[in-house]
Formats: structure tokens, sequence, C-alpha cells
């Protein structure tokens, strides 16, 4: 049985004591009430509700998964009540507009809260998760009868949502689509197609589900230029805004997987299926990016709550876990054998672990605080830099944050030995659980082919040049300071390796087409370390100022900080000389000798 404990210092230290996001966002107009306090209190509650609630069925319901009988599907026992609690308690619209029942915090908090949730009980998590992209879809481009009718059962949770993309011979390329919505008389359409891997299709935690789907119009161009938005639900409403009858869409089954459970993946079959467009036509694909982008920042932060939960619980057993004597002298002469703990290899694991997670902590909060800021400040220029650096930053929290947590979770399997390998322990299901979120919203590799491919040479350069200048302002600031030396000297070695190798790959590319493709991923992983190292300059420094002697937990930053510097950092010297080797080393071998 796994246990889960909010991380709570560590969150407030980055919500108030790195970046005072209170303070930074409260002066802006609809953050008026999100005061320290007030962050502080939902925190709290949501620490609460995660570890009382939410965790103590994860994996029950990971055992019983989710049934699925004539349409129907059932969820494991106790989820139901705990979903109700969830919504109940207003969490489903924590950053949604008071304007239809939210309570317009800011996303900076709403990723903590989902980082908990995450860590307590991913397959849950996913259902309120998923319909947070729903949500912001319809405010974004709904009509205001469509945003009346819908967005205040989707914000408090009566209602869920989903997003149809993926059809079976169209996998991320959704160009080759083929579902077809016809016009009806009525101005409503007709859709008609199947759609796979449909998260949260079908399930009885709410009376319905609101389906946002891409689909072709009779005259639609070919390729992604000719998909549009449609929003089916799963029953169709009387005038007077109650439910009416069932629409023509259903499960036709539910896929077998292998983590994740109790979150139902559905083949989803709309046969003449009642539905709206939302948006223009033909710009589907565009409005659904503006849910996918949401999400891909949600699915990074279930990278972090896996690594969380894995690394508390393998700390948890190392610490009890006796075998063998310290290198160094009996640690516990009392004892047969010495904690695990004691051992390098053990404390290799879990430093690491630690080191990142927390660098990952701290860049999706600064990076929801970016998205607050874009949507919010009154200063046009602070808001396109703001925008600026969530498009930059939202593959590297995406793919580097569910990359490392699949690592992080075989790492700390690892500190259990055969324990970790069978049921009892919990282990084994985070292994299993976080695997998905390094395919689904786009697989980490298209992540990183945007990154090179898109974000990189955006309007020559204008993402990657603003946040150049805000890691070499960080550098100008604690220049010359002798106590951050270790931190600032990796940093901008680190930053100049990475410039040097952006420069190559920009250059290699101009003779070599397979060269951005065949570097993505390594590329991805040496700019999101380099992200870390700033990160962490950036935490030791706010460390530094509050040090003092009775409060260990700024000295141990410090020395996780430290720890990421000189063993995890050095990655980047030998992820430069894999991406330089450019693409032959991968491409020269003929198709046939595979």
């Amino acid at each position: 049985m796994t246990t889960y404990t909010a991380p709570l210092r560590d969150m407030r230290f980055v919500l108030h004591e790195l970046f005072d996001v209170p303070g930074q966002l409260s002066a802006l107009s609809g953050f008026e009430e999100a005061g320290a306090d007030v962050m502080d209190a939902v925190l709290e509650e949501c620490a609460k509700l995660c570890q009382e609630v939410l965790h103590p069925i994860n994996q029950s319901g990971d055992e019983e998964g989710c049934v699925f009988k004539d349409g129907t599907v059932t969820m494991p026992k106790g989820f139901k009540e705990a979903y109700k609690k969830y919504a109940d308690g207003g969490w489903c619209g924590l950053t949604a507009s008071p304007e239809y029942g939210g309570q317009g915090l800011p996303e900076a908090l709403d990723y903590l809260v989902a980082e908990m949730v995450g860590s307590a009980n991913l397959s849950l998590g996913l259902y309120p998760g998923l319909t947070q992209g729903t949500i912001t879809a319809l405010t974004a481009l709904g009509t205001d009868e469509q945003k009346s009718t819908y967005l205040p059962k989707l914000i408090s949770g009566e209602w869920q949502g989903t997003m149809c993309l993926t059809e079976s011979h169209a996998g991320s390329d959704l160009g080759l689509l083929r579902t077809k919505a016809a016009p009806n008389d009525d101005g409503s359409f007709s859709i008609s197609g199947t759609k796979i891997f449909i998260s949260s299709g079908e399930h009885d935690l709410t009376d319905n589900i609101v389906h946002l789907v891409l689909a072709r119009l009779p005259d639609a161009p070919e390729g992604s230029r000719g998909i549009s938005l449609f929003l089916v639900p799963k029953v169709l409403l009387k005038d007077d805004g109650s439910l009416g009858e069932r629409n023509k869409v259903a499960a036709g089954s539910i896929e077998h997987k292998m983590g994740m459970k109790a979150s139902v993946t559905c083949v989803m079959n709309f046969d003449g299926a009642k539905g709206w467009l939302v948006g223009q036509p033909h710009k589907g694909l565009a409005g659904m990016f503006v849910m996918m982008n949401k999400e891909r920042l949600f699915v990074g932060g279930q990278g972090i709550s896996i690594a969380e939960l894995a690394y508390q619980n393998a700390v948890a057993y190392a610490k009890e876990r006796l075998q063998g004597r310290a290198a160094d002298g009996v640690a516990c002469p009392d004892k047969s054998a010495d904690p695990i703990i004691v051992h390098p290899d053990i404390r290799n694991r879990l430093m690491f672990s630690r080191s990142i997670i927390e660098a990952e902590r701290a860049l999706a909060v600064w990076t929801n605080m970016q998205a607050d800021l874009s949507h919010k400040h009154t200063d046009a220029n602070i808001r396109q830099k703001a925008d600026d650096m969530v498009g930059l930053m939202t593959p590297i929290v995406k793919a580097a944050s569910t990359d490392f947590g699949s690592e992080i979770a075989n790492a700390c399997l690892q500190v259990f030995g055969g324990h970790g390998y069978i049921r009892e322990h919990g282990m084994e299901q985070m292994v299993r659980d976080v695997r998905i979120t390094q395919i689904y919203e786009g697989t980490n590799a298209i992540q990183a082919m945007d990154l090179v491919g898109r974000k990189l040479g955006l309007d020559n350069g204008r993402l990657y040049n603003g946040w150049l200048s805000e890691v070499e302002a960080t550098l100008k600031r604690v220049d010359g300071r002798n106590d951050m030396a270790e931190f600032s000297g990796p940093l901008k070695d680190a930053l100049e390796r990475l410039k040097s190798c952006t420069q190559w790959l920009f250059e290699d590319a101009k003779s070599d087409p397979n060269s951005r493709n065949a570097a993505a991923c390594d590329y991805l992983r040496l700019f999101s370390l380099t992200v870390f190292a700033w990160m962490w300059t950036l935490m030791v420094e706010a460390a530094l100022e509050k040090k003092n002697g009775s409060d260990t937990f700024y000295e141990n930053k410090i020395h996780v900080g430290r720890y990421f510097m000189r063993r995890v950092l050095p990655q980047t010297t030998g992820l430069d000389a894999v991406i330089r080797a450019g693409s032959n080393p991968m491409m020269a071998l003929a198709e046939a000798a595979f």
C-alpha cells in the first residue's frame, strides 16, 4: 500500500518565496482575491482531499479497473463518491470564469492542485483534468448560447468533457481523419465516424458527457485545413436545459491497457449524432489546439505527480529496509544491518529524483504563471512576452516532465528491488500509469519536433531569444557572488553549450533535411536540463536569502541544487556530442537491412 503526503512546504516555497505568485498576480484584474492566504488555504484543503479521499482508492481502483457492459462503463468502487466530493468542493472550476460559476483563480495555483490530485490518484484526476480543456475551448470559441448552456454544468462538475481526435488510420496526422459532419435544417450537424483512444468517453461519474469532435464538412478541403470542431453531447437537452433523449453516440468498447486502469479509454461510435459547430468552419484544428495546449501542461504535471509519489515511497522504504552495512562504518550498530539509504547507489537514485522533481515543479509554476500574465496583464508587451514563454516551455514541460517521470518511477522501483516488481508495494502501478503520459496529448517525439522545427525559429527566434534574455538577466544579477559561483558557473557553461548546439543544428539543417528530427529528442533533453539549471540557480538564490540556523529546509534545498549541478547537468556535454553526430548514423542503414 502506497502513502502520499502533499509536499506543501516545497509548493509554498515555489509559490511565495521563489516567484511571489500572489504578489505578481493579485494586482491584475480578476485576481484581486488571489492573495497568499487564499492560495495557502486552497493548497491545504486540496492536500486533505488528496490524502484522505483520493489516494486511499488509488491502488484498489487499479486492481478493479473499469467494467464495460452493454455500452456502459462502471467505475471502480469508491470512485463515484470520491468524484462527488471533488466536484462538490468546487475543484472542477478552480480557474474557470466566475461568470459561469468558476472561481477565477490563477493557473499557477491550479497546477499545484493538479499535481497533488495526480499524485493521489492519477486515473481519477484525468476525468476532471480533461474537462478543463473542454471548458477552455468553449470559453474561447463557443457561442453565447453554447457557453451559457454547457459551461456552468462543466464547471460545477455535474457534466464532464472529452476531446475526440484520433481515428484508427489517423494517429498524430489528423489531416487524414474521415469523420463526417452533414448539415441539418435546424443549424445542427449529423456527425458520423469512429474515434479511438478517447479518455473518459463513457462512464457513470456524471449524467452527461460533452464531446468535442473533429470532423469534416461536405465542402471541406483536403488535409488539416478541412477540419472543423463540433460539440456533441452524450445526452441531448430539452428546451428548458434539462436532459432529454440519448444522442446517437456510444462507446463500442474500452481498451485493455498497460496502466491507468481506472481511467476509461473508449472506442466511440458517432452514428448520425447531433452536434453543433464550435468556432469557424474548417478552423477546427486551431480550435482543438486551444484545448490541447492547456492539456499538454496538465499532462506534464502528471509526470511530476507520479515522480513525486514514487520518490516519497522509495524514501520511506529506503529508511526502513535493512540490507548490508555502510561502507564508511556501521550506521546502526543496534540492528542486524543498516537501512539501505546509507548506500551511495540508493542515495544517487533518490537525489536524482528529487533534484529533477523540484526543478520541474518550479518550471511548471513559472510557466503557468506566464499563462496567467498572458491572459490578464494590462501591458500588451508583457502579455506577448509571457505568451511566448508559455509557447516555448509547453513542449519542455510536457515532454521532459513525463520522460523524467517514467525514468524516476523506474529508478524508485529499483530502490525496492524485487519487492518493487510485485503489486503489494504499489511501485509497479506507478511505472505502468506514468508510461502513457509520454504518448498522449502528442507524443514526446512530436513535442521535441515542435520545439526544434517550429518554436525555436518562430518569428526569427523571438521566443528562444526572449528566454535567453531571462536567463542572462539571472546570470548578470548573481555575477560576482562567491556563494552563487558553483551554481551560476555551470549554468553559464550549459547555456553557452545550448546556444552553440542550437546554432549548429540550424546550420546542419540547411544541408540535411533529417537533421532536426534526428536531433529533436536529445535536443529537448539538453534544453530541459539547461532550463532546470536556471530554475536551480533561482531556487538557490532564494534559499540563500532565507537561510538561517533554525530551518534546515533552505540548507537542504542548496544541497539538492548542488547535486543537480554536479551530477545531472554534466549530461548536457554528452547530449551535445550526440546531437552533433547528425542523422547519418541512424539513416545510413538501408531499409531492407532492418
